[in-house]
């Protein structure tokens, strides 16, 4: 069986990959434009065009920051980034548009990136491949020692409902609001490799488990497992792909704070010898499936004995045990903003409070005008 390496990373370094589609700016329907918006951010700016991605749908893109030490960091590389990417987009007369779903957009009118890669994953998924009309946001944290890795995803999936939560923002699809908070997390997890990690206790058991999907053909390479929390073994680093697309640059701000504090403060409480605390994986899926649902309302199971809360009263807890960890990364004032998206309320209850209940195309247009209208950008 070959092994499995993992390139530690020597310090809690972050990166985040932020998705948004692109929007007319006349129809607020999806367009496929991503090439020319390539095209007018390599004019522009040659040296930012490495961190502006392609996806498997043209209508969108992805901006990526390099390697940072914390939020503040991470945070000005996307602002110079994304200075650019909207400056290309106007050009063009597109908006950027951050969330989870298009409200109104159809699937089967979308044009697929040329890549081997999503045509093999097209080939095999059929009707939920090309179902797939959906964004988010991944953040990646530095660990320093593979033997951390699958502990951390594990007790990490304790905070899943945490942060589906905050970044829900895909209660629209295909013109019709879905009664979910979140209907990306619902829909993601179709893929054949998406959705929650398995809870392995020790690496030679994510070995096996490699070994076996490639195997049976179920994968070529590592970056096809698509769990919703990962080991990107060639970067050193565990990957959050729990979040929506986030539709406001504050809030993805605290978010990647969360994140980074929440992932520190695990492995050191591996280093200082505890055994982290996990849910049993029923607990953990119900708890996936009440935050889509429910959002910022979801009351989560904490732990094997069924007490619950809602998640907005654990989230304060939460954050009160993390602030130590945020001022040792610099990031207090960005972590205790997460306190602001229930106050204000998260991007999906937003989109329903302009929607106000009426499902059709225009008043939609207005819920992708709200959404491109909340990316302020420093």
């Amino acid at each position: 069986m070959e092994p499995v390496a993992f390139q530690a990373s020597p310090r809690p370094t972050i990166g985040v990959e932020w998705e948004f589609a692109l929007v007319d700016r006349e129809s607020a329907d999806l367009v496929s434009r991503a090439d020319e918006l390539f095209d007018g951010v390599r004019a522009a700016s040659p040296e930012i065009a490495p961190q502006v991605h392609s996806e498997m749908l043209r209508n969108t893109v992805e901006v990526v920051t390099g390697v940072c030490d914390n939020t503040a960091e991470a945070m000005a590389d996307l602002a110079r980034t994304l200075h650019v990417v909207r400056g290309a987009a106007d050009a063009l007369g597109v908006d950027l548009f951050g969330a989870g779903t298009h409200p109104f957009a159809q699937w089967n009118a979308q044009q697929l990136t040329d890549n081997p890669r999503y045509d093999e994953l097209i080939a095999r998924t059929q009707w939920w491949g090309r179902q797939m009309l959906i964004w988010g946001v991944h953040v990646h944290v530095g660990v320093n020692h593979r033997d951390k890795v699958l502990p951390i995803i594990s007790a990490l999936l304790n905070q899943y409902p945490h942060l589906l939560a905050l970044s829900a923002s895909s209660p629209m699809w295909g013109g019709h609001d879905t009664g979910y908070a979140s209907t990306r997390a619902m829909m993601f997890q179709q893929l054949p490799t998406a959705g929650l990690p398995f809870q392995f206790e020790q690496w030679g058991e994510f070995e096996r488990f490699v070994h076996d999907q490639k195997t049976t053909g179920i994968i070529d390479h590592l970056n096809e497992i698509r769990w919703d929390i990962r080991p990107a073994c060639h970067l050193g680093t565990i990957e959050v792909r729990i979040c929506d697309g986030m539709s406001s640059f504050a809030e993805l701000e605290a978010v990647v704070a969360l994140i980074h504090c929440l992932v520190v403060w695990l492995d050191g409480r591996l280093d200082a010898g505890e055994t982290l605390p996990t849910l049993p994986p029923w607990h953990v899926q119900e708890n996936k499936w009440r935050a889509a649902r429910y959002g910022l309302d979801a009351i989560i199971i904490q732990d094997a004995d069924n007490n619950e809360r809602l998640v907005t009263e654990d989230l304060d807890e939460l954050l009160e045990q993390l602030t130590p960890i945020a001022r040792r990364l610099d990031c207090e004032r960005e972590l205790h903003a997460v306190q602001d998206i229930p106050r204000r309320g998260a991007s999906y209850q937003r989109q329903r409070a302009v929607a106000d209940g009426i499902c059709n195309v225009d008043t939609y247009r207005e819920v992708v005008r709200s959404v491109t209208g909340d990316l302020v950008i420093p």
